[in-house]
């Protein structure tokens, strides 16, 4: 893939044209975490303390950013995240996504909070799909999604296990934004500001058949999640403990990641469930404030779960030199997130797959510098200050 300097050179490139794009309240949905936004924060400063050795005079010509995850081999260290609402920055934004995530050779997981369909994204996008779930109160609930993923193809399963309660995201409440969308004077006339949404986003919505809603949520709840300022997204599921994460073990055949863990004991205690892979994790600071940064966690996680754990990151990848640090502290590989909903905001699949345009290069880049020639080299001798 080609760059594409409309869409910027960096991630606050992508940012800033999204801003511009979007209304406040959908921008704001996407871009904010939590309460005073500390855990974002974190994860910014975090990855800015970790240091990189330049090392000279060594032959990098025939560099190779390949690396492999459950016995099969990817072109680089990059998975999209799962991120709710996609489809609401761009029509069908997940099928978007999921084709610029196929055309690179790279998992896309898709979130249960998305708007398009699980089958729609299989059937327009192709490409390996993981598909990932919300521990539900009801087992039923579970067992009906990890059928639908299963039977549309998707690969891998992805358990998000940290939303124990409603965070508080007290912006969405300020701008009146809620998810599907209600259409108030407030909402319409932040709508309005953006024409360009409106009409090439929701408008086409609304054209094609109404307001868009969810259509991975379990058959019982998509009549009644129409207004989750107060209720949230996901029913609450403050009395789930590991023995539930051993059930869904038992529904997947397939390889299962556990997302949202910090603690190494969390850790090893989803391996004991039967968890195949790790995700290292604060949601990307829309959780619990002030948690810690993913990225000073990992190094604990790895040595806790071992080798043969897979162990991904997120929360907090801006740059190709984000992701060569999470390898070398760790890593497996990464999630990219928030920078992957930039790139849909700005342009669909092309933005998507500019955003990975410029990690795969600034990835390629920087292991140069740092006289490495493969994801195997990577290791913490290439950091000068861990976390």
């Amino acid at each position: 893939m080609s760059f594409d300097s409309a869409f910027g050179y960096n991630f606050d490139d992508l940012r800033a044209l999204a801003k511009r794009r979007l209304p406040h309240g959908l921008f704001e949905f996407v871009d904010r975490g939590t309460e005073d936004d500390l855990t974002i924060h974190n994860n910014f400063d975090a990855f800015r303390r970790i240091q990189l050795f330049p090392r000279p005079l060594v032959d990098v010509s025939k560099r190779s950013l390949t690396m492999s995850l459950f016995g099969k081999e990817y072109p680089m260290p990059v998975c999209l995240a799962p991120t709710g609402a996609a489809g609401l920055l761009w029509h069908e934004g997940e099928v978007a996504a999921a084709a610029a995530a196929a055309a690179f050779g790279i998992p896309y997981s898709m979130s249960t909070g998305s708007i398009t369909s699980i089958e729609k994204v299989a059937e327009k996008a192709g490409g390996e799909l993981w598909f990932q779930l919300y521990l539900w109160p009801d087992p039923a609930m579970s067992l009906e999604l990890v059928r639908r993923a299963r039977d549309a193809g998707y690969k891998a399963l992805i358990v998000t296990i940290d939303t124990t309660v409603t965070p508080n995201r007290e912006f969405n409440y300020r701008n009146g934004f809620t998810v599907p969308m209600k259409l108030t004077r407030r909402n319409v006339v932040d709508a309005m500001r953006c024409p360009r949404w409106a009409f090439g986003v929701m408008g086409r919505y609304l054209l094609s058949g109404g307001m868009p809603r969810f259509h991975n949520l379990p058959s019982a709840l998509q009549r009644k999640m129409t207004d989750t300022r107060k209720a949230g997204l996901m029913p609450k599921n403050d009395s789930l403990t590991w023995d539930d994460l051993k059930r869904l073990r038992d529904m997947w055949d397939g390889p299962l990641i556990v997302k949202g863990i910090l603690h190494p004991d969390d850790a090893c205690a989803a391996v004991q469930a039967g968890a195949d892979g790790i995700v290292v994790s604060n949601h990307g600071g829309r959780v619990l404030d002030n948690a810690p940064a993913s990225i000073e966690m990992l190094p604990d996680v790895r040595q806790a779960v071992g080798a043969r754990t897979v162990v991904l990151l997120d929360s907090g990848i801006r740059r190709g030199s984000d992701v060569v640090k999470a390898i070398a502290l760790g890593a497996d590989a990464v999630m990219v997130g928030r920078m992957a909903m930039w790139g849909t905001a700005v342009g669909g699949q092309r933005g998507v797959a500019h955003v990975l345009t410029l990690l795969r290069d600034e990835i390629d880049r920087v292991m140069a510098f740092t006289g490495c020639t493969s994801m195997a080299d990577l290791n913490r001798a290439c950091c000068a200050r861990l976390p």
